[in-house]
């Protein structure tokens, strides 16, 4: 009976997320991401990404971006939030590649108080593939990502990978 039960709402969630996937108005994002610093010394972070993609044509849409690194340099932890938001253009079908440019802010923190705030944006794009109707899985997403932070210019590359809802 149990297993019936089980089934049953697993059809009926499919179905849901198949006829929310007619309207694809949202596309939710998030997962695993990794930054290569390239500071002065540089170092590498590891975190996650999400974002909110709202679909104003095929083709067309505006992002939120958020993202969290954390990592060590120098024996010093380091913690680095962005808050990123554009326009994106992307191809829709199986495979779904877009490409976009987000501009924002971030905000950089080292143990022992060392602070900041400045100007992000990032340059990039990346594949999705289609696993289920509403479900894609984020291949890759790549991008070119200067922070400005504590008067310098930091040349950060961040690759991203997860699941993308479309609803």
């Amino acid at each position: 009976m149990l297993r019936k039960a089980a089934f049953v709402f697993c059809l009926m969630l499919l179905v849901s997320v198949s006829a929310h996937a007619q309207s694809d108005k949202f596309q939710l994002f998030g997962g695993y991401s990794y930054q290569h610093a390239d500071a002065s010394p540089s170092f590498n972070q590891n975190g996650w990404e999400g974002a909110l993609e709202y679909k104003m044509s095929h083709l067309f849409g505006i992002v939120a971006d958020f993202d969290g690194h954390y990592g060590q340099v120098a024996g010093v932890n380091s913690t680095t939030y962005t808050y990123l938001f554009g326009p994106q253009i992307s191809i829709p079908g199986r495979f779904s590649p877009f490409a976009q440019i987000l501009l924002g802010g971030g905000h950089q923190h080292f143990t022992g108080n060392t602070t900041d705030n400045g100007f992000a944006w990032t340059l990039g794009g990346g594949v999705d593939y289609r696993i289920l109707p509403g479900v894609y899985f984020r291949v890759i997403q790549v991008g070119y990502q200067p922070t400005y932070f504590f008067n310098h210019t930091q040349n950060n590359v961040r690759i991203s990978t997860g699941l993308v809802v479309h609803f």
